[in-house]
């Protein structure tokens, strides 16, 4: 099978199991966004995907982002950056990032709110939790939640619209299903709390190894990268 035709049988794979999971859900497949994690993949590769009518891409590392960013400029993409941002790189990535997921630290969004501010720009942000409390996992401690969500009126240049989290330990179904459960129960507590100009509806949570579970627990945003691109990754390498 050539690597068109294997990339359109993933894409159309990822989407029917996310329709899937979202009718045993009792939901609809229409809430579910799925974001293409491209960081492993060539340009040439990128623009097949966008080809095939997958609009949402998302980068782990915000050069690379950028330098997507440009190179696809001619192609209609949402890019999301979903792995950590560095407070000396928010000016140079906000104008390439419609979404950012990994808002970690209350300096972080502070310094997002006044660059976004500088330069007529308002990113849709989603705060990032540990909810798993693993040391290697980036993002705010569940618990401090609600002091942040206290704060957030004070950022009137971005719009936060929900939390974003990674489940615990790889493979863990298990523990992966009680770190989603518990974010969509933060997130429901936190919802009152929110200041009115606060959505919290957006919960981006599941990988290609737990977006079911993901789903079936109330994501609205999985990021799936290697489930996208199996069998032409390995042909390559």
């Amino acid at each position: 099978m050539d690597t068109a035709s294997l990339l359109r049988k993933n894409l159309e794979s990822v989407q029917e199991k996310i329709r899937t999971a979202a009718e045993r859900a009792g939901r609809s497949p229409d809430e579910i966004r799925l974001i293409a994690v491209t960081k492993y993949v060539d340009v040439p590769l990128v623009r097949q995907l966008v080809e095939l009518g997958q609009r949402s891409l998302g980068e782990s590392r915000p050069q690379q982002l950028w330098q997507r960013h440009a190179l696809l400029a001619d192609l209609p993409v949402q890019w999301h950056l979903v792995g950590p941002l560095q407070r000396n790189k928010v000016r140079k990535t906000l104008p390439c990032a419609e979404w950012i997921h990994s808002v970690d630290s209350l300096p972080l969004l502070a310094d997002i709110n006044r660059i976004a501010g500088e330069l007529g720009l308002r990113p849709k942000l989603l705060l990032e939790v540990n909810i798993s409390r693993h040391p290697s996992k980036h993002g705010f401690p569940p618990e401090m939640m609600e002091e942040v969500v206290s704060q957030l009126e004070n950022f009137p240049n971005v719009a936060i619209c929900g939390l974003m989290a990674m489940a615990g330990v790889e493979g863990d179904l298990e523990g992966a299903r009680r770190d989603f459960r518990a974010l969509r129960q933060l997130r429901d507590e936190l919802a009152p709390l929110a200041p009115p100009q606060v959505s919290l509806r957006e919960l981006s949570m599941g990988m290609s190894g737990d977006f079911e579970i993901a789903i079936e627990e109330g994501a609205t945003m999985v990021r799936i990268g290697s489930a996208l691109f199996q069998g032409i990754l390995e042909e390559e390498s």
